[in-house]
């Protein structure tokens, strides 16, 4: 029951921070005007959050989790491209699996695709993204991730092909299906991500 008072509350703070900011802009929000639009003290606010980078950050959350989980169930014996390619998909997926989640989704991936602070985080988390992925290639593959070139740079292009599908997506006002735009940026990097 805790838990989902805490859901709840958290969930409530993220809508009130997004409805805001898509109004208003990051920089012109306070943490006072969140806490009070989701009927909330400031204290509260403090408890689920550090700041409000991390109210809108926390979207992103279990992506990096979730992609490695995916990768680490594909067949041993698929090639790196697909298996790459279905990780990838699972937060693309995420963000466009419901009419209501896939606008909040892209409110959510405009605001970091065009805010400098939300952006810098995004590119923190992707970078242990990246770490992970790297990981889980070059144990699915037998390879040494310090001394192998290949997992570091394929989950590098993995990643980018999703940064790339997600700033087409955003550009578009969700008019491009993400799914789609996925496939094209790895039909682009399969023959390298398969040539190792």
């Amino acid at each position: 029951m805790a838990e989902r008072k805490r859901r709840l509350v958290s969930n409530e703070l993220t809508e009130a921070a997004l409805q805001l900011l898509a109004l208003k802009g990051f920089d012109a929000v306070t943490i006072d005007e969140i806490a009070t639009t989701a009927g909330v003290s400031k204290r509260t606010f403090f408890r689920y959050f550090a700041s409000k980078e991390d109210v809108v950050v926390q979207f992103l959350a279990g992506m990096g989790t979730d992609i490695r989980a995916e990768l680490a169930a594909r067949p041993a014996d698929e090639r790196p491209s697909a298996a790459l390619r279905s990780a990838v998909a699972v937060p693309v997926a995420a963000c466009t699996d419901h009419a209501d989640h896939a606008g909040r989704a892209l409110r959510v991936v405009r605001l970091i695709l065009r805010t400098p602070a939300l952006h810098a985080r995004f590119l923190e988390r992707q970078a242990q993204w990246r770490d992970d992925l790297a990981a889980e290639l070059a144990h699915r593959l037998g390879l040494d991730p310090g001394t192998d070139l290949y997992p570091r740079l394929a989950a590098g292009m993995a990643l980018n092909a999703f940064d790339a599908v997600l700033h087409r997506w955003s550009g578009s006002e969700g008019s491009e299906d993400p799914a789609e735009l996925l496939d094209r940026a790895f039909a682009v990097i399969a023959p390298a991500l398969d040539t190792a």
